[in-house]
């Protein structure tokens, strides 16, 4: 057999013989993944294609004098080298009052903010002759004191403009309770290192016209960007990233490197190929912000709680204030009569960071859980007990009801499957073989959304549907919900319905983060196809409305369709819109060594209905393991001496491998949230995240006795 006949094989054997094919659909695009058929931002075949190496800052404050160019353009095959002293002005960043706070402006001027910051672009015609060219590239600054570490630094932190003080009851009033624990928590900077590199093709079509083939969690918004930058009209600017390697929400924005490739495409009048490195992925897309946190917790002996405050100080850079809903789980979490949180941002010498799955609310639950754990302890508290004596039945912060929550349902499932009546309640009394074995759990919530989504569906003569809409998949399976939802609603296989996406000229969808997706797009699809059924049905006579094929012939028509938008409605502001989730973990730690290792984890979702049961199981799996990452392995290091990053590889910065993952199990409480959405479905990829942290760190304290606050949970703090 040819090597291309065997994969096909495989591909075959897998999507026909997974035990979980009963349970919904393989992915649609599985095939064209698993044979390398799929086509991600730096694979695009383009005619006369150069190539673009960033060259960064060696400092992490100061001014350039002056950038040496010379040996880098007397190299082989260089086309251009671009800096902020001959780079052509981006229209769009022109204006007559000093630029104010706001995302990098690439040459622009001669300031650096950051070591890392890239400072010149090498374009050649080919990579390695780029990459060579920009190792000739040197740079002459003027230096100034630079401050990278928020410790030291937590004495310049600001209220930032948006994300005021919260306060309900009175403020503070822990202090004052029976039974209370105070204690401070930090998260330090985590890097969103998908597999995928981030890349971009930008090729100039007319003086006025573009094509970018980019790595973004949506084509829309990248496209509105690039517009504004160049001043182009926005249907001028084609955006095309149907498959995306992971994200994490490193690419929930337009960032400096896109724009510098589309201006050298300009300079050069050849498309430019630019990817970024493995290091450049630690200074140039975003990463989970460093974060110290203090949460007070004061309750009466009998575990009802009377007063939670929460404080929190988050990094940002100097050039842009970076905020996230660090402090915003501890508002909503629990039923409390006395709430208050305060939060924080620090500017630092550091580039900008960016939401990272479970934006800010991942953070926060890792103090606020761990808290609650503690807490329950100094009580003599079974910790779930504990969570259900202070079960919210409405929201804390505005009373509102739920549009569904089931949440002590996943408790429930949760402690069955992880065998939580094995747990004993004293920390270090259970050891087997040699190890000392613990349990611990966590919650999570991120909100439910809806925004608006617009959905062209098509019936074609020969029974395929096609459905298009801007919407890109950053991996969890979106065009397999898609095609389920269009299957049921229609009434016709799956394989018979073909979902276009990841294409700016497709009709509008918004940019996939936030857990949002399948709610917005998802009810826009089931929009379009109840609307296709029923013109249909106003032209069937006496046919049979579902046979499709029969009415389009008898029509004399080749294809039939609408285009739909949909969007929420009234009841958004009636209801408190949640998703929920609960992560239990059973640990082993060894006495001497002090290594730690999972050696179960369950999570539990309560997403509303579950819409692609695989793609969904695959979605909580993969959260988990990140949850796994942010507790026991992940930390980017800086030598705050010179502001640079020490562990900017996959050798140094640790993220979980096969080895360091456990048997994960998924389930689902999988009742619909029909308030939400006409589809009962609700937003998982936020909370299969949120609270694994803290589950990790909870069982690590019922194993060893020795509580962990400063992540990650390394041997050296437990020995």
């Amino acid at each position: 057999m040819k090597v291309k006949e065997i994969i096909g094989q495989i591909t075959n054997d897998i999507m026909t013989n997974d035990p979980m094919t009963k349970e919904g659909l393989s992915r649609v695009d599985g095939r064209l993944k698993v044979t390398g058929q799929a086509k991600y931002s730096a694979e695009y075949k383009v005619k006369d294609l150069v190539y673009g190496v960033l060259v960064g800052s060696t400092i992490a404050k100061g001014t350039i004098k002056s950038i040496d160019t010379k040996k880098a353009e007397a190299a082989p095959g260089v086309l251009s080298v671009l800096t902020c002293f001959n780079a052509p002005k981006i229209p769009g960043y022109q204006t007559d009052t000093p630029s104010p706070k706001g995302p990098l402006k690439i040459f622009y001027n001669d300031q650096v903010y950051f070591n890392g910051q890239p400072i010149a672009l090498v374009v050649a015609d080919t990579f390695e002759r780029a990459l060579f060219a920009a190792s000739r590239v040197s740079a002459v600054y003027e230096s100034g004191p630079h401050q990278t570490n928020l410790k030291d630094n937590i004495s310049t932190a600001v209220a930032p403009g948006r994300g005021k003080d919260f306060v309900k009851g009175v403020e503070d009033t822990w202090n004052t309770a029976p039974v209370k624990i105070q204690q401070e928590y930090t998260i330090p900077t985590e890097v969103h290192n998908p597999m995928e590199l981030h890349a971009t093709i930008a090729r100039w079509d007319a003086d006025d016209k573009i094509t970018v083939y980019t790595k973004t969690q949506g084509v829309k918004s990248t496209q509105r960007s690039i517009a504004q930058a160049f001043k182009l009209p926005p249907e001028n600017v084609q955006v095309t990233a149907p498959f995306v390697g992971g994200a994490f929400g490193a690419a929930l924005r337009t960032w400096p490197h896109e724009i510098a490739a589309v201006l050298a495409a300009k300079v050069t009048g050849k498309p430019v190929k630019l990817v970024l490195s493995r290091a450049d992925m630690f200074t140039s897309v975003g990463y989970r912000p460093y974060t110290w946190q203090k949460v007070s917790i004061g309750a009466n002996p009998d575990g009802k709680l009377f007063g939670i405050t929460h404080e929190a100080t988050g990094q940002s850079s100097v050039y842009e204030d970076f905020t996230e809903g660090v402090v915003n789980i501890s508002q909503l979490m629990y039923a409390s009569p006395n709430i208050n949180t305060r939060y924080k941002i620090v500017s630092l010498n550091v580039n900008t960071p960016t939401p990272m799955r479970g934006p800010g609310e991942a953070t926060g639950a890792f103090a606020l859980e761990s808290a609650m754990d503690e807490l329950s302890y100094q009580l003599n508290i079974d910790p779930i007990d504990f969570r259900m004596r202070n079960y919210a039945e409405t929201d804390p912060g505005n009373d509102k009801p739920y549009s569904s929550k089931y949440l002590s349902d996943a408790y429930k499932i949760g402690a069955e499957k992880i065998g939580w009546s094995n747990r004993n309640q004293k920390p270090g009394a259970v050891t087997e073989n040699g190890w000392l074995a613990g349990y611990g759990m966590a919650a999570g919530m991120f909100g439910a959304h809806r925004s608006s989504a617009t959905v062209l569906a098509r019936m074609m003569a020969d029974g395929t549907l096609v459905l298009q809409t801007a919407v890109t998949d950053i991996g969890p399976g979106t065009g397999t919900a898609m095609v389920s939802i269009a299957s049921e609603v229609m009434g016709i296989p799956a394989e018979k319905i073909k979902f276009d996406m990841g294409d700016s000229s497709l009709p509008p969808s918004p940019t996939q983060g936030g857990s949002q997706i399948t709610s917005t797009v998802g009810s826009a699809v089931h929009d379009a196809c109840v609307e296709l059924k029923e013109k249909f049905k106003s032209m069937a006579g006496n046919t049979d409305a579902s046979n499709y094929t029969q009415i389009l012939k008898q029509q004399n028509l080749d294809k039939l369709e609408v285009t739909t938008s949909s969007k929420g409605g009234a009841e958004q502001g009636k209801y408190a819109m949640y998703s929920w989730s609960v992560h239990f973990m059973k640990v082993l730690v060894h006495p001497t060594t002090g290594v730690v290792k999972i050696n179960k984890a369950i999570s539990v979702a309560d997403a509303g209905l579950i819409i692609s049961p695989k793609t969904a199981r695959s979605q909580m799996i993969g959260g988990t393991i990140m949850g796994i990452g942010m507790a026991l392995t992940e930390e980017a290091i800086i030598d705050h001496r010179y502001g640079r990053l020490v562990n900017n590889n996959f050798a140094d910065y640790h993220v979980p491998v096969q080895a360091d993952i456990p048997q994960v199990e998924a389930y689902f409480v999988n009742k619909p949230d029909t308030i939400l959405n006409p589809i009962g479905a609700k937003g998982m990829g936020e909370i299969a995240t949120i609270g694994v942290a803290a589950a990790v760190a909870n069982a690590v304290y019922n194993a060893t006795g020795k509580r962990v606050r400063d992540l990650p949970i390394t041997p050296d703090k437990l020995v």
